[in-house]
């Protein structure tokens, strides 16, 4: 099997999750979303709390880490002189390393600018239709349609605002991937076979 790395972006409710975990299975790769937030916490000494906290979330101040002192509050908060741009660039390290040592999957996590100048790449993005994304999120979280819709919604903002704010592209924008699906028309496994299709012709695998 090459080496190959799957940089999969979502929409929420889109099963971009389920369909990462499978195309990691189908090309013997490694997977990583939330488990990216205990290799950077490993790759840089921090708390994964940290992490967890400030998960794609866009930065809006800048400082710089002073390795001098302690970097967690009482409350388990982190101090002001901890800028979330530090914290991607911790992310980006442990992603780049994780690209080096063999295949991967990443979800999220703005994976595919992190590895823009690996060749041996391929970007996805996972849409689906509202109503097959509220009814999910409805199933997962136990929520009405009215605050699955406002999930939705609030999450999607925030994520837009991280991936644009860190890439300079535009979330969710065809332009930004290699491969666009709708996985609420086919369903995941069938989704899942497709962009596996896809990336074999990709790479002549």
């Amino acid at each position: 099997m090459k080496h190959i790395i799957i940089n999969v972006g979502r929409q929420l409710g889109s099963g971009g999750h389920d369909i990462g975990r499978m195309l990691a299975l189908d090309f013997q790769a490694k997977y990583y979303d939330r488990e990216l937030l205990n290799l950077a916490a490993k790759e840089s000494g921090l708390s994964e709390k940290i992490f967890e906290q400030n998960d794609e979330k866009k930065g809006f101040f800048r400082g710089l880490l002073n390795l001098g002192s302690p970097h967690v509050n009482s409350d388990g908060g982190y101090k002001s002189s901890f800028s979330q741009e530090t914290l991607f660039q911790f992310q980006s390290d442990a992603i780049v390393k994780a690209a080096k040592e063999g295949s991967c999957v990443f979800v999220g996590r703005c994976a595919d600018y992190v590895l823009r100048d690996f060749g041996n790449t391929v970007n996805v993005f996972i849409t689906a239709s509202m109503n097959y994304r509220i009814n999910q999120i409805m199933n997962k979280q136990h929520i009405d349609a009215d605050a699955a819709r406002k999930f939705i919604e609030q999450g999607e903002a925030t994520r837009a605002a991280y991936y644009n704010y860190y890439t300079g592209k535009k979330w969710g924008h065809s332009s930004s991937y290699d491969l666009c699906i709708d996985s609420s028309i086919l369903g995941l496994v069938e989704s899942e076979k497709l962009i596996a299709g896809f990336i074999r012709k990709r790479f002549s695998l």
